[in-house]
């Protein structure tokens, strides 16, 4: 049973209350063979910078940045070996944007000391006037989680212990943290996060512990692979648990939309089934599809060929489709 005596009992809500937002996990700063665009091989900090610069001025919610310390030479050929550190690339982004929140996507904090991540993002979320949201995880690659943490097969309780840590390490000066695996007491901790009385924490990941994680630890929840088909379950399952362990608090809920790519009307490029592809009232018409399934924040992801295509459909989506999405 989780330990609710962890984590302090703030409901801290990122999304306006009746609003649906768009947020976006930015390309190049992660490399997965899974997802990578073969314009994003050549790319670097110019055009990340650019594209961040074009969702911030356009009024996406958030901007994402991924999380993986070391990639074990087994998996390489599928995850790719280029990801930028988070919270060094969140920094940067800081300073390039006015208005966009800054999104942990996700951390897998265990692999950290809670005062040393506390530190980092309490000063991020400093610098950045409260944009931060932390986004976190348990992570998944064995050996990365061995190096820096051990015992992988106990990660969701260092998770549950870890986030706890942090929530406390946010609203108290002088934190006491819980669990066996980082005693400490009375060590001050500043700069203190500009928000108050701390960034938002959302969990990632659709497996049952992460969504009893979510339920009992998160201010929102961003589910990793679930299926359009198996949303309405996974959230009707997440609220039941809201209910029972903070008595139905308050919680923003996510999906990952699949590829988009907008069009005139006339497909200019074949594109895999998958891809949702049309003018801007049938993109709408089925993320409103989510919105009702009880979505209130949709990460979107672009198909293109080029950064400027990237820009393009990036802008356009803001422009054409973010207004019909209801909210």
């Amino acid at each position: 049973m989780t330990d609710l005596t962890l984590i302090p009992a703030h409901n801290v809500r990122a999304v306006p209350e009746g609003q649906v937002v768009f947020g976006m996990q930015l390309p190049i700063q992660s490399q997965s063979t899974l997802y990578v665009a073969e314009w994003e091989k050549t790319a670097g900090p110019e055009e990340l910078g650019r594209i961040a610069q074009v969702a911030d001025r356009s009024g996406y919610f958030y901007l994402g940045v991924c999380d993986h310390t070391a990639i074990p030479e087994r998996l390489a050929d599928a995850m790719g070996t280029i990801w930028y550190d988070t919270t060094a690339t969140l920094g940067w982004l800081a300073a390039l944007t006015t208005r966009a929140h800054l999104l942990s996507h996700v951390l897998i904090l265990a692999q950290r000391h809670p005062l040393r991540a506390a530190k980092e993002l309490s000063t991020l979320d400093l610098l950045s006037g409260g944009r931060l949201i932390v986004g976190v995880g348990a992570g998944h690659v064995p050996e990365e989680y061995e190096l820096l943490t051990g015992d992988f097969a106990e990660r969701g309780r260092h998770t549950d212990e870890a986030v706890s840590a942090l929530a406390r390490c946010f609203t108290d000066a002088f934190p006491d943290l819980p669990g066996p695996r980082f005693p400490a007491s009375g060590m001050g901790l500043a700069p203190r996060p500009a928000r108050q009385p701390r960034p938002p924490i959302w969990i990632g990941g659709s497996s049952p512990a992460a969504i009893r994680r979510t339920a009992a630890f998160g201010d929102g929840w961003l589910p990793q692979g679930t299926r359009r088909r198996d949303l309405p379950g996974q959230i009707a399952h997440l609220r039941q648990l809201r209910d029972e362990l903070r008595g139905g608090a308050p919680i923003d809920i996510g999906t990952i939309v699949e590829p988009i790519h907008l069009t005139s009307g006339v497909a200019d490029w074949d594109l895999p089934n998958y891809v949702l592809q049309g003018h801007a009232a049938e993109v709408a018409s089925s993320l409103r599809q989510l919105v009702a399934m009880g979505v209130n924040h949709l990460q979107v992801r672009f198909m293109a060929r080029s950064v400027e295509e990237f820009c393009q459909q990036t802008a356009q989506f803001a422009e054409e489709v973010g207004p019909l999405l209801g909210g």
